[in-house]
C-alpha cells in the first residue's frame, strides 16, 4: 500500500469519525435550548408525564398544571394561559 493511499484512508476515516461525533452532540445542544413548562399544554399535547397520566399526549384537560410542554428556554414564565402563567415546576390544579 502506498503512502498516498494510507494517508487518504486515514483522512477519510478521521472525517467519518468527526462527522459521527458532530451528529451525536447536536441533539444534546438542541435539548439544552428547551425547558419543561407546566400548565401550558392543551389536552393531548403534553410532552410527558405527571399527575394522572404517564406520558406524552395523554393529558385529558387543557392547561393541566401537572403536565409539561418543552418550550424555548426562558419563555415559560412569560406564557399566559386562561388559568395563569406557565411554571417551571408542577402546579397543583
Amino acid at each position: 500500500m502506498s503512502v498516498f493511499t494510507k494517508a487518504t484512508t486515514a483522512f477519510a476515516l478521521a472525517g467519518a469519525v468527526a462527522s459521527a461525533a458532530a451528529l451525536l452532540s447536536a441533539p444534546a445542544r438542541a435539548d439544552d435550548a428547551k425547558e419543561k413548562c407546566y400548565g401550558v399544554s392543551l389536552k393531548g399535547q403534553n410532552d410527558c408525564a405527571a399527575g394522572n397520566h404517564s406520558c406524552a399526549g395523554t393529558s385529558t384537560i387543557d392547561y393541566d398544571g401537572q403536565s409539561f410542554k418543552l418550550v424555548p428556554k426562558g419563555s415559560c414564565v412569560t406564557m399566559k394561559t386562561p388559568t395563569g402563567m406557565g411554571s417551571l415546576t408542577p402546579v397543583k390544579s
